[in-house]
């Protein structure tokens, strides 16, 4: 059976040899040109979407519009994306040992942040790979957690989240 990536967690493509794709830096965090209007009310955050090649040969990466999707809550409702802040990955060579990044920039309910999904569907060299998905959260609620008194799974699922998202980023600067 098919399971998710955590937030952090590199994936492998069997389909694509050396090239491997990793969601992470998911945070809240402000759009560099400012809100949209249509986000009026909702809590933004970004996540970032890295390639990385280990082959021994360059590809040609695309991660656009409609490649990533992100849902939130427990319904897995549409987060708003923000396509004029965001910044994809158009058709670019990717060298072995070399990475590229793309940068997302969504909103929703303050509420709903907890529960972040994230699938992606990487093309490289002009063919599709599997769409893969990552979870995750945004720990906007951290105390809202504890305070709920034996929610033991919870507060343990937080620590645990926690834990994982700071071992994914040691390694990056």
């Amino acid at each position: 059976m098919y399971e998710p990536n955590v937030v952090g967690d590199w994936q492998e493509y069997d389909e694509h040899a050396g090239l491997r794709v990793r969601v992470h830096r998911l945070e809240a965090a402000e759009p560099p040109r400012g809100r949209d209007d249509a986000a009026e009310g909702l809590t933004y955050f970004s996540v970032r979407v890295t390639v990385e090649n280990r082959g021994d040969r360059h590809s040609t990466i695309h991660l656009e519009d409609g490649q990533i999707d992100v849902r939130i809550g427990p319904d897995g409702e549409a987060a708003f994306i923000d396509w004029r802040n965001s910044q994809f990955i158009e058709g670019f060579d990717v060298y072995p040992l070399r990475r590229a990044t793309a940068v997302l920039y969504a909103a929703g309910p303050e509420a709903s942040l907890g529960q972040v999904d994230v699938q992606v569907q990487l093309r490289a060299d002009d063919e599709w790979a599997d769409r893969r998905l990552w979870a995750g959260g945004i720990g906007l609620h951290e105390e809202a957690v504890g305070a709920h008194p034996g929610c033991v799974s919870d507060r343990l699922a937080h620590q645990v989240s926690k834990f994982l998202r700071d071992q994914a980023e040691e390694g990056t600067a």
